[in-house]
């Protein structure tokens, strides 16, 4: 299985962006990760808040392949504890999913055409982080359900 996490917009804070590369490559000692820009929508006067949902949930749709099991990262999905969010990863594994596509949203979430599509929606946290800050979380926690999945000594009950 390989994991893609898809998020609106580059990471544009240094330490945030090695913080990612750094979780990715050791994510890939496990198994294929790979991180995907979709290219911000610059919003303008012309532009409203649903249009801006429309046109970043059309380009991320076309990016996804038939078969693609898509996970919203969503304030109202279902919350993990960390080794629940590893069994989760192991399911997934063991279903033989090829790709797993977990999306971050640009600043006005989803539209309701990345909601149908979505096989399920989880959530970090009830609180609010930035979008550069829940790409440096999620791929901590991938990197630690992995960890958690292995018996090695980085995750602590």
């Amino acid at each position: 299985m390989k994991i893609i996490l898809m998020a609106v917009g580059k990471t544009a804070t240094d330490y945030i962006s090695k913080g990612i590369e750094g979780f990715v490559k050791r994510i890939n000692h496990y198994l294929p990760m790979e991180m995907v820009i979709v290219p911000d929508i610059k919003s303008s006067k012309a532009l409203t808040e649903d249009a801006q949902k429309q046109r970043e949930g059309q380009t991320i749709i076309s990016m996804l392949q038939p078969g693609d099991v898509v996970v919203l990262l969503d304030e109202r999905g279902k919350e993990f504890t960390s080794r629940e969010f590893a069994a989760y990863v192991d399911k997934k594994m063991v279903q033989g999913i090829k790709r797993l596509i977990f999306v971050i949203g640009g600043p006005y979430g989803f539209s309701s055409e990345m909601y149908q599509r979505a096989n399920e929606k989880i959530s970090l946290s009830r609180m609010t982080f930035t979008h550069e800050m829940v790409r440096l979380f999620f791929v901590e926690q991938i990197y630690r359900a992995m960890t958690i999945l292995r018996g090695e000594p980085y995750h602590h009950d």
